[in-house]
């Protein structure tokens, strides 16, 4: 199937292997995750940045391996979360640099284009999070309200 946005139709990147139960070399418990990935989340990273973070400093290769839970699953259950998912968060932020960008530079007609895209990207994650009930059915998507979303 060929990308949303583009041309491309293969796979790009790798995948990480099969595993059902965390490596043996990983001696870390449960709860010292937890109590890792609640520190990390109190000093203001993402759940992305909790990963590599873990991965890179702690030689914890996967979370949900040692916990059985994701990131944002052990944020949520101890009432740590945001009100917008990271990755609309991400499309977000990216909008709001594109809209300070055209307005510096106004005849930039290919970034406008990636305004467009990006803003499509964004309604339409919002229609998958009102059906999963992760964001209000009321929202919408408002140019001249992102500045409020995002800060």
């Amino acid at each position: 199937m060929a990308r949303m946005h583009s041309k491309g139709k293969g796979t790009s990147g790798s995948s990480k292997p099969d595993a059902s139960k965390a490596p043996a070399w990983s001696e870390t418990s449960k709860k010292d995750v937890e109590e890792l990935v609640l520190k990390y989340s109190n000093e203001g990273h993402s759940t992305a940045m909790i990963g590599t973070i873990l991965r890179d400093q702690h030689a914890i290769p996967d979370v949900r391996l040692v916990t059985g839970e994701r990131i944002g699953q052990i944020l949520s259950r101890n009432e740590i979360s945001s009100t917008y998912p990271e990755d609309m968060m991400n499309l977000m932020r990216r909008a709001l640099s594109l809209i300070d960008h055209l307005g510096a530079n106004r005849k930039d007609i290919h970034n406008r284009r990636q305004l467009e895209l990006c803003e499509s990207r964004i309604r339409r994650l919002a229609r998958y999070y009102k059906g999963n009930g992760r964001l209000p059915a009321t929202w919408a998507y408002k140019r001249d309200q992102l500045r409020l979303m995002v800060e």
